[in-house]
C-alpha cells in the first residue's frame, strides 16, 4: 500500500478482524518491521529506528498501567522518563487529568481502578507528552462498558481538537470510526480499499466490501450477466437505460465479475399501480418476503426470481409497516444511486 497520514488529523483504520489493522499500526510504531517498503515520518525513513526513537505513543486494547503506582505517577512516568522538569510534569499531568476526568483519582493506586478508569490512564500516558508525533489507538474501548464508550469517544474527539495531535484509531466498529474520525481508511484483506469521509464511504463506496461493511443493513449487490443479448441480474431481466446497458456490456467483455449495487436507503418500494418504467429508473415487480419493524424505520426484504434486495423504509413513508408477506410491489432503483462494480471495484457510469 501507499498511504499518507497528514499531521494533526483524526483518522480511523476500520475493518474486520484479521484484515491487517493492528499489523499496520505496529509497523508504524516500530513494534513490527515491514518485509519490504519504507515507513516515512515527514519524509525521513524510520524503518531502522526502534519504537522508543519514533516518538509514537500507542494505546492498546487492554490497559497498560503500573498497578503499584498512583494515577498521578502513571501519568507522570513518560515525562519523568525523559527527565522533564517537575514543574512541567505537574502542569501537564493536571491538564491531562482534567481532560480525562481523572483529577479525583490522582492519588489512588492504579490497581484499585475500574477497567475504564485504567484505560483512561493508559490514554493519558499517551497524551501527556506534547512532543509525540502521533498517538495510535488499537481498539482501546473493547474492555469499556458499552454505556461509557460513547462518552469516551466524545472525550477523545475533544482532546484531539484541543491538542491537535495526529491520532489513528483502529476499530472494527463503523459507529466508533465515524464518530471519532474525520477520515476513515477501510481495510480489507491487507489493503486499504478506500480512504475518505464517513459520507463518502456511505454514498460512493469504491469497493464492494466497503458497501457491505458500511451501513445497516449493508449495500445490496446483484450479479449481472448477459444471455441472448439480454442483461440479467441473478436471472431476472434488468431494464436499464442505454448508457447503463453500454457500460455493463463493456464491463462483461472484460470479466464475468460484474455487479450492480444500491443502498437499502435508496430502494423505493411503491404500489404496483404506480409503476413507471422511466429511463432513469430501474423498475422491478417484486414480492415482499419479510418486513422487520424497528421503530423509526422498517427493513423490507424483497425477492423476484434470483434477486433479493433489502429496502430501508423510514417511518411515515406511504408503505405501511404491517405490509403482508407475499404482497407484490413495484421496486424502483434510481440510476443516480446505482453503482457499477467490476472485479469488486466501482466504475463510474455517465448517464
Amino acid at each position: 500500500m501507499d498511504h499518507v497520514w497528514e499531521e494533526g488529523g483524526a483518522y480511523a483504520l476500520l475493518g474486520p478482524s484479521g484484515c491487517g489493522k493492528s499489523t499496520l499500526l505496529n509497523i508504524i510504531s516500530g513494534l513490527l518491521a515491514p518485509s519490504s517498503g519504507e515507513v516515512l515520518f515527514n519524509g525521513r525513513r524510520v524503518n531502522e529506528l526502534p519504537p522508543e526513537e519514533r516518538n509514537i505513543a500507542q494505546v492498546f486494547q487492554f490497559p497498560v498501567v503500573y498497578d503499584t503506582m498512583t494515577v498521578y505517577d502513571n501519568l507522570a512516568f513518560p515525562l519523568r522518563n525523559v527527565k522533564t522538569p517537575e514543574e512541567v510534569v505537574h502542569q501537564r499531568v493536571m491538564e491531562v487529568a482534567d481532560s480525562l476526568e481523572l483529577s479525583a483519582q490522582l492519588q489512588r493506586k492504579a490497581r484499585n481502578l475500574t477497567a475504564d478508569e485504567k484505560q483512561k490512564v493508559s490514554m493519558g500516558r499517551g497524551l501527556v507528552r506534547d512532543d509525540v508525533a502521533a498517538i495510535l489507538f488499537d481498539e482501546p474501548l473493547t474492555v469499556i462498558d458499552p454505556q461509557l464508550k460513547f462518552k469516551l469517544r466524545r472525550k477523545l474527539k475533544e482532546i484531539h481538537q484541543r491538542f491537535a495531535i495526529t491520532m489513528i484509531y483502529v476499530t472494527h466498529d463503523q459507529l466508533e470510526a465515524s464518530t471519532f474520525a474525520d477520515r476513515i481508511a477501510v481495510m480489507y484483506d491487507g489493503q486499504i480499499v478506500q480512504f475518505g469521509t464517513p459520507q463518502e464511504l456511505f454514498e460512493r463506496p469504491t469497493h464492494t466490501f466497503v458497501g457491505y461493511f458500511i451501513g445497516s443493513p449493508g449495500m445490496n449487490f446483484v450479479t449481472v450477466s448477459e444471455q441472448g443479448g439480454e442483461l440479467l441480474a441473478d436471472g431476472e431481466a434488468l431494464p436499464l437505460s442505454v448508457a447503463w446497458q453500454d457500460a455493463v456490456r463493456q464491463a462483461l467483455q472484460q470479466t464475468d465479475n460484474v455487479k450492480l449495487g444500491i443502498r437499502p436507503e435508496f430502494v423505493e418500494v411503491l404500489d404496483t399501480s404506480t409503476r413507471n418504467d422511466a429511463q432513469q429508473t430501474v423498475s422491478l415487480a417484486m414480492d415482499v418476503e419479510h418486513c422487520q419493524d424497528l421503530g423509526t424505520y422498517a427493513i423490507v426484504t424483497l425477492r423476484a426470481a434470483g434477486i433479493r434486495l433489502k429496502a430501508r423504509i423510514n417511518e411515515g413513508h406511504s408503505l405501511p409497516f404491517d405490509v403482508a408477506v407475499g404482497t407484490r410491489v413495484d421496486v424502483r432503483l434510481p440510476a443516480e444511486q446505482l453503482g457499477l462494480y467490476v472485479d469488486e471495484f466501482r466504475r463510474e457510469v455517465e448517464s
